[in-house]
């Protein structure tokens, strides 16, 4: 860097949001990404919203079972050097 200016060039200081697309003349708009129509131009379809609620409640709710197995569960035992030495199977 010290070498290219002591050349006698110069750094050009861009101001902040300008774009390098041909024809910037003016800083590009943040929000570009934000959807251009408003919440008022939205239709509402109670039909469908009711149909994902009721979706969504038979999901969460589980229904329990009463004959659940418990099966005993694999777990790996480490020496007091944190190494592991083999595999034993626990019930829970």
């Amino acid at each position: 860097m010290d070498d290219f200016l002591n050349q006698g060039k110069n750094v050009n200081e861009i101001p902040r949001g300008v774009s390098s697309r041909d024809g910037a003349e003016k800083p590009l708009k943040a929000d570009t990404w934000q959807m251009d129509k408003s919440k008022a131009d939205w239709t509402y379809v109670p039909e469908v919203v009711d149909s994902l609620e009721k979706r969504r409640q038979s999901k969460a709710v589980k229904p329990e079972t009463k004959n659940k197995v418990k099966r005993p569960k694999k777990v790996l035992i480490y020496d007091d050097f944190g190494e592991p030495l083999r595999w034993v199977w626990v019930d829970e």
